[in-house]
């Protein structure tokens, strides 16, 4: 969410970044709700303090042994006034928050303009891997071991069933990928919930936006969650924390749920896009002078994982328009797939600067003067399986269908140097 006062003297900026977002806020109602509210408010004010004085008087009166039925008739009109006022300043508040968690993230400075076609490129690591055979995609790979048809059957399509092979395989990415971040990158592990509240999506910016693409349930009002990052960063809602404890780095392991009513047209072959995935998310929380060099460190820890697999990758910084809608600047990474000959983006690292932090109200106290200030928000995937399993397994490949365990992995697998589906 982004601070009235700056909505109101960056009028402008924000409309600009509406526009960048291909968002719908109307920040010219905003405006005028702003104004409202000020004025009924300034109204509430002026009458409520009447009241109180028309209160004393009727006291003074008594001691005075002077009339006091037309004053009581003057506090009882000014009480009626008072509930009209105070209804109808209930109502523009609610008006105007509403409309308020419509306004996105505004896009840092070099984040280029455009859509997806503008996405700029940064950095890549690797090489295309050439084979001597023609390499095979993921699901003729793994075969039966990656089961939709049955997981069809049990839930829905686009819910896979792994088992074998492909089960151990996306247990060990799983439990490698946590180690890596909690021994190596000083992450603390977190377990959270699976399923949060209405406000707790809220908080990291999924709602209203994004309610459709959503796994809800009706009687409790709640949801599953999309990623780890909505009940890790609301870990600390409504809480105000020491300087002295920034930064906050969390890693959590969960399976992800998303509708994704949005997606039709685009590829959904296998596990390229499914609406159950697992996920190892990172969540930082900093100063807002520490975010900067915070979202370097989250890439880079996504990025070392990708490298000791030996997949290539590039890095791309997305444009306006394909930026979420409470991020200010992403980083995502996509892994070269050789089978299905294309890149897949497996971790999207982002700084959310203060948004997500006013919306769940999460703060920190200053060392120096003792002020309260937002915290930065930021998190990473670190990483996702489903695309990092196609591309390792039609990577490394061999032409008699087993697969070459990378060393990193070897621990996670019994140690194997091979595995079959």
């Amino acid at each position: 969410m982004l601070d009235l006062k700056f909505i109101r003297e960056n009028a402008e900026a924000v409309k600009e970044a509406v526009r960048l977002k291909n968002e719908k806020a109307d920040i010219d109602k905003i405006l005028e709700l702003d104004e409202k509210k000020r004025t009924v408010q300034f109204q509430f004010d002026q009458v409520r303090s009447e009241q109180k004085t028309k209160s004393k008087e009727i006291g003074n009166r008594k001691k005075q042994g002077l009339e006091v039925e037309s004053v009581m008739e003057e506090v009882s009109r000014l009480a009626e006034q008072i509930k009209e006022l105070n209804t109808e300043l209930s109502d523009v508040t609610n008006e105007l928050n509403d409309r308020l968690l419509t306004v996105p993230n505004i896009p840092q400075k070099d984040v280029p303009a455009g859509g997806e076609e503008n996405n700029a490129f940064v950095r890549d690591w690797g090489c295309k891997k050439e084979f001597t055979f023609e390499p095979r995609e993921h699901m003729e790979i793994c075969d039966e071991s990656l089961d939709f048809k049955r997981g069809a059957k049990i839930t829905g399509s686009g819910f896979p069933l792994y088992k074998g092979t492909a089960a151990l395989l996306e247990r060990a990415l799983i439990n490698y990928f946590l180690d890596k971040h909690v021994l190596q990158h000083g992450y603390t592990e977190m377990k959270p919930p699976f399923i949060v509240n209405r406000k707790t999506m809220t908080g990291t910016g999924q709602l209203p936006k994004l309610e459709e693409d959503m796994y809800h349930t009706d009687a409790e009002d709640f949801f599953l969650i999309p990623t780890a990052e909505v009940p890790v960063t609301n870990y600390y809602s409504e809480e105000i924390l020491p300087e002295k404890e920034l930064p906050v780095k969390f890693c959590a392991y969960t399976p992800c749920f998303r509708r994704e009513a949005g997606s039709y047209g685009k590829d959904t072959k296998g596990l390229q896009r499914v609406h159950q995935f697992n996920k190892v998310e990172l969540v930082q929380l900093t100063r807002p002078e520490d975010s900067p060099q915070a979202l370097d460190d989250i890439t880079s820890a996504a990025e070392a994982i990708v490298q000791e697999l030996g997949l290539h990758y590039r890095v791309v910084k997305l444009a306006t328009g394909d930026l979420s809608f409470a991020s200010s600047i992403t980083y995502d990474i996509e892994v070269w797939a050789p089978g299905c000959e294309r890149y897949l983006e497996v971790s999207s690292v982002s700084n959310f600067t203060d948004f997500q932090a006013r919306r769940a109200s999460i703060r920190y106290r200053k060392n120096e003067d003792g002020k309260v200030d937002y915290v930065h928000t930021l998190n990473g995937s670190g990483l996702a399986t489903p695309r990092i399993f196609v591309a390792l397994v039609e990577t490394w490949q061999n032409e008699d269908g087993g697969i070459t365990v990378p060393p990193c992995l070897r621990p996670y697998l019994q140690n194997r140097e091979r595995i079959e589906f």
